[in-house]
């Protein structure tokens, strides 16, 4: 698999970035890795980087992007915060990585059974954790469900991780005029997705 380089990235569409990562999670899930020499791509990019993506995910020890994409060395830009939620400066990252470095894509990715989230269910308080999960806040709210509102109820949980993808990618259009005009011109493109932790499969179902 070879090196992103500015040509490469040039070349692509926001739709095409969004199949790489369809294709790597593919081989991903099938135990099949694309063949690469990393320390060859630490070669190719001491000079600059290329990524062709941006991926919001959550600080999940099982949700690394780069391995969960089957991507190498200067391939994606990966920025993770716990409940992938965004924020000035992750908004300001993201700038860079579209308008600066030249990515084609950001993809907002939540995953199942998801700590934030159920803390933010169980309305948990600890230190500056109380503030992060307040930001998770308006998903919790914009969901209605049968049963209990709480981490006991996976339904519930699983549907607050989804209003919380759909929220983070509105967010991003109404808190970035930079990135929301790229947006508007077709420049670049924003997908939501879903990392299943029990397969390993991500389904996206918000798509450029």
């Amino acid at each position: 698999m070879k090196t992103q380089t500015e040509k490469s990235q040039a070349a692509l569409s926001p739709q095409k970035a969004l199949t790489i990562l369809e294709e790597g999670n593919k081989r991903f899930v099938q135990n099949l890795r694309a063949n690469r020499n990393l320390l060859q791509q630490v070669n190719e990019t001491r000079e600059g980087q290329y990524p062709f993506a941006v991926v919001l995910s959550c600080i999940d020890s099982r949700v690394p992007a780069e391995l969960i994409f089957d991507q190498g060395l200067g391939d994606i830009f990966s920025v993770r915060i716990a409940g992938n939620f965004v924020n000035e400066d992750i908004l300001g990252s993201m700038e860079f990585a579209c308008k600066v470095a030249g990515s084609k894509l950001i993809v907002v990715l939540g995953h199942t059974s998801c700590g934030a989230v159920k803390g933010v269910c169980d309305n948990v308080e600890l230190g500056n954790l109380t503030g992060m999960l307040k930001k998770l806040k308006p998903a919790v709210e914009a969901v209605s469900v049968d049963g209990e509102r709480n981490s006991q109820n996976a339904d519930y949980v699983q549907k607050v991780a989804d209003k919380n993808v759909e929220l983070t990618m509105q967010q991003i259009k109404e808190k970035s005029p930079v990135l929301k005009e790229m947006l508007d011109e077709g420049t670049i493109g924003i997908a939501g997705g879903m990392y299943d932790v029990a397969s390993g499969e991500v389904e996206f179902y918000h798509k450029p």
